[in-house]
């Protein structure tokens, strides 16, 4: 019977509704059990503050109601799933999900390295410790200790990223897209600035170099075509009011075949012919020095010191991707271009905070001492294939002890991801799982909703797990996840 339309002498199933006050008793005495639980979901649920509670009930008890009138349920129906559990089963629903928002840490199953939804690239330990000192306490940011004079944020990452790169200075900022940003409203604003149709790219959140232009106030001159793109096209383009020359990394996308583009060292070369800066959007950020393993994983993307030699005036690149430090886009050159992009009162908008700025420092001085081989993005790179297969065996001789799943080892690819080297696949060895009743689907949905939160690839109906960015202590997370849900 639908709401306000009882018959008469039939009880109005909306007066079987517990009130706001008995819900929240009931979702209190649970939440307090889960402190009885150990473990990290546990403490989590008990974490919910009483106002955030008595919203929960509120969502619930509004969500039953509109269940009433469109199921029309009779008073005994409301009862017996009040009294039966299922109405506390969703109040403990909702918890779970309140109590799992936000950042959390999670098993990275998929493969992929540079997993941008997963936050990209996990910092070297020594890295963590940096930033979480800077966190917790003072630290010494904007100040030359040993003068006592105020100096810049960033001057340390300046002297790293120039001996790391062979330019004469670097700057910092949030990520790559400010970097470029910064580069195109400082020497482009109000002016024109000359890219290849072939570079127009469209990356992650819908960032597209036409409108990041417009909105630095940048009027975009295109030359070339999609597949075909010369120094000479651009230099037929500058006029009185060119600002900027710019090359930009097209990231997730290839173009093969028949294709040319503009000669890095040649765009060099004419900027400094006609008095225009050049600037390269590299992306990516590798960085190859003596004494570390080399990235040849990732195949033909630019080394930043190659960049750099070419004699471009300012290159960016990002810190979070192929460098293997926490986010940052962080933009090498000349002294003059490099305190032109700082006196940019955008900058101040951009700029990184002392706990990235810490977790950077360390990452540049460990790719200085010749340890790079241990930034953990890299060492997953790295994994050889014997070690991969190694892992997948452990992992499917727990799984098939678990009765209801299959498991078995099958070969595949793995990616590095975020947009660097988009047509590199690496191979692997992952575990292909299928649970007895339960889609592929649902089986990921309760990993992605336990705790720690697993994340995987779905192939064929079967859930994929690939060891190639499970990090130290992550497959006995894995098989705890799997033991959780049962």
């Amino acid at each position: 019977m639908s709401s306000g339309k009882q018959a008469s002498g039939e009880a109005n199933p909306f007066r079987a509704l517990p009130s706001v006050d008995d819900g929240r008793r009931v979702l209190d005495r649970a939440l307090d059990e889960a402190k009885e639980r150990a473990g990290e979901d546990g403490s989590r649920l008990s974490a919910i503050p009483a106002a955030v509670r008595t919203e929960l009930v509120q969502l619930e008890l509004d969500a039953f109601r509109a269940r009433i009138g469109k199921d029309r349920l009779s008073a005994a129906d409301v009862e017996t799933e009040v009294s039966g559990g299922a109405f506390l089963d969703a109040l403990l629903k909702r918890a779970r999900v309140e109590a799992g928002r936000g950042v959390r840490s999670a098993v990275n199953a998929t493969g992929v390295v540079l997993h941008t939804n997963l936050g990209r690239a996990p910092v070297h330990p020594e890295a963590a410790a940096r930033m979480r000192a800077a966190a917790e306490g003072y630290c010494v940011l904007e100040m030359d200790r040993f003068s006592a004079r105020r100096n810049e944020r960033d001057a340390r990452i300046g002297v790293l990223l120039s001996r790391l790169t062979g330019a004469e200075t670097g700057i910092a900022v949030n990520n790559c897209a400010g970097a470029a940003f910064l580069m195109m409203q400082t020497f482009a604003g109000g002016r024109e600035a000359v890219v290849s149709r072939g570079e127009l790219v469209e990356i992650g959140g819908s960032f597209r170099v036409p409108d990041v232009m417009a909105r630095a106030g940048v009027r975009m001159v295109e030359v070339g075509t999609t597949n075909r793109t010369r120094a000479v096209d651009y230099e037929r383009a500058i006029g009185p009011d060119t600002g900027l020359l710019m090359k930009v990394h097209t990231s997730n996308y290839r173009v093969v075949g028949f294709t040319e583009e503009a000669d890095p060292s040649e765009l060099a070369r004419l900027g400094k012919e006609r008095g225009v800066v050049s600037g390269w959007d590299l992306g990516s950020g590798r960085i190859e020095v003596e004494g570390t393993r080399s990235l040849d994983e990732v195949g033909d993307e630019t080394v930043v010191r190659d960049a750099v030699a070419t004699g471009i005036d300012v290159v960016a690149f990002s810190g979070d991707k192929l460098l293997g430090g926490p986010q940052a886009g962080l933009i090498v050159g000349g002294r003059e271009a490099i305190r032109a992009l700082r006196s940019n009162p955008i900058y101040r908008a951009l700029r990184l905070d002392k706990v990235a700025l810490a977790g950077l420092e360390t990452t540049l001085e460990l790719l200085l001492a010749g340890r790079g081989s241990e930034i953990p993005s890299r060492r997953l790179m790295h994994r050889t294939e014997a070690e991969l297969a190694e892992s997948a065996s452990r992992i499917v001789e727990a799984l098939d002890k678990r009765p209801g799943f299959s498991a078995e080892a099958v070969p595949e690819k793995s990616q590095p991801g975020s947009g660097s080297a988009p047509t590199v696949f690496l191979p692997t060895t992952a575990v292909r799982v299928v649970a007895e009743g339960r889609s592929a689907e649902s089986l990921a949905s309760d990993l992605r909703a336990g705790e720690p939160p697993v994340f995987v690839r779905i192939h064929e109906d079967a859930v994929l797990l690939d060891p190639r960015a499970l990090l130290p202590g992550d497959e006995a997370r894995l098989l705890a996840a799997f033991n959780a849900i049962g």
